[in-house]
């Protein structure tokens, strides 16, 4: 087999920085793009500071070239520092962008929004993903004057103390006293907390399909979204979706379109503006006045460069039939890397939707090896992460894939050299 580097990468430059950091910054790198909280694992096998971005590709301080297959955990849609998007977000730079009122971008955005999303009759913005399902959940308070809302359990929707569990550093029981969870795909554990709390629960909110963490990527069963709807029409009840992480990757007119159902209110992020920091939440008419009396507001949430930003990305995810693109892309990849994991008699299971793909080797309950794969992966080049769904991006080519294939290929090598007593034979 021929390799596609002649030495596999070095990181000296990220590691000397890394020391650097630890000194000024919690963790060094805080958060989940760090050491201490990352799926990187080993580390050793990773980057840990890009120094710039281009389309599908990452170069690290050291100077090795990614393929970049987290696209920055989402926002990277159309491809990084896409022309356009940067042409667009560079003018409303030169006009103004913090400015004491909010531009004109503001309105476009908002009117492409409703025009885009078919169930959105306006739309609000913020920066984070987490700032939209914040908002969503108080306007389903709002509106309904009831206390508690219906979560799945194991879905993400950000990191405000609600969002999280009692068992994680600094939340209270207080913060989380109102949550109610149930199974993914049980609308039986749905109606039965609703007969429990009659005229209690504000909202339902969940992911399009379970997306989380550490498992395979579950879609929703057949007729699951249409008989939650039926629910939360007879009791009074929100639905909330939390597009954040799909949105536009499925279809151009809201996840819930490409899974056949209306929901109350939409929150979207990561694939926006293609990186620069916005996020919405879209809604119904039904939903506006109380949508318009909750207070909530930020410092830069009316930036005007970013709605440009969001501007260009929708209209050339429209033109280039973003989500379909992807979707093939996705399909391409994904059967690539199936038939390389076989031809070393390992059993690579894909699960999600192919243009934000989960990828696991079912030879190993532990996922030891799923990560020893996902780190070789690394040290050639094509950057992976253990145990999070990837992203596909618009700039991603025919010739990305094949040497990601070719990459996948030596890594399921080394992996099968390596656990000999789990392969397929």
């Amino acid at each position: 087999m021929t390799e596609t580097k002649d030495t596999l990468n070095s990181y000296t430059k990220s590691m000397d920085l890394f020391q650097r950091a630890l000194k000024v910054l919690p963790a060094g790198i805080p958060g989940h793009q760090g050491p201490v909280q990352s799926q990187f694992i080993p580390t050793t096998a990773y980057p840990l500071y890009a120094d710039r971005v281009k389309d599908s590709y990452f170069w690290d301080l050291d100077g090795n070239k990614f393929i970049d297959y987290m696209c920055a955990y989402g926002p990277n849609v159309l491809g990084y520092n896409n022309d356009v998007v940067e042409a667009a977000a560079r003018e409303q730079y030169e006009k103004g962008n913090c400015m004491a009122l909010p531009g004109r971008k503001q309105v476009e955005f908002a009117e492409l929004l409703v025009d885009t999303i078919e169930m959105a009759d306006w739309a609000f913005f913020m920066k984070n993903g987490g700032d939209a399902t914040g908002f969503a959940r108080l306007i389903a308070h709002a509106a309904t004057g009831r206390e508690k809302v219906i979560m799945v359990e194991g879905g993400y929707h950000g990191v405000a103390p609600w969002t999280q569990s009692v068992t994680h550093a600094g939340i209270t029981d207080g913060d989380v006293g109102n949550n109610l969870t149930v199974p993914w795909n049980d609308t039986a554990a749905v109606e039965r907390l609703v007969k429990k709390y009659p005229r209690r629960i504000a909202a339902f909110i969940a992911t399009p399909y379970d997306h989380r963490v550490f498992a395979d990527n579950v879609l929703p069963a057949e007729g699951y979204w249409q008989k939650i709807r039926k629910i939360c029409d007879e009791n009074g009840i929100v639905l909330i979706i939390d597009d954040v992480r799909c949105g536009f990757r499925l279809d151009l007119g809201g996840s819930a379109r490409y899974f056949g159902f209306e929901p109350d209110l939409a929150c979207y992020c990561k694939a926006l503006a293609n990186g620069y920091p916005v996020s919405a939440v879209v809604g119904k008419d039904s939903l506006k006045d109380a949508a318009s009396k909750v207070f909530y507001t930020g410092s830069y949430w009316s930036s005007a460069a970013p709605m440009a930003a969001g501007v260009a990305c929708i209209n050339e995810l429209k033109r280039l039939d973003g989500a379909n693109l992807m979707i093939e892309k996705g399909k391409k990849l994904t059967e690539g890397l199936v038939k390389a994991a076989a031809a070393e008699d390992l059993t690579l299971k894909i699960s999600g939707v192919p243009s934000m793909f989960y990828m696991r080797l079912i030879n190993d309950d532990s996922l030891m090896m799923q990560q020893e794969f996902c780190a070789e992966c690394a040290r050639r080049g094509v950057f992976f992460t253990s145990h999070h769904n990837h992203f596909i991006n618009c700039s991603l080519t025919d010739e990305d894939i094949s040497q990601t294939i070719q990459v996948a290929s030596e890594a399921f090598a080394v992996v099968a050299k390596n656990n000999p007593g789990r392969l397929n034979r």
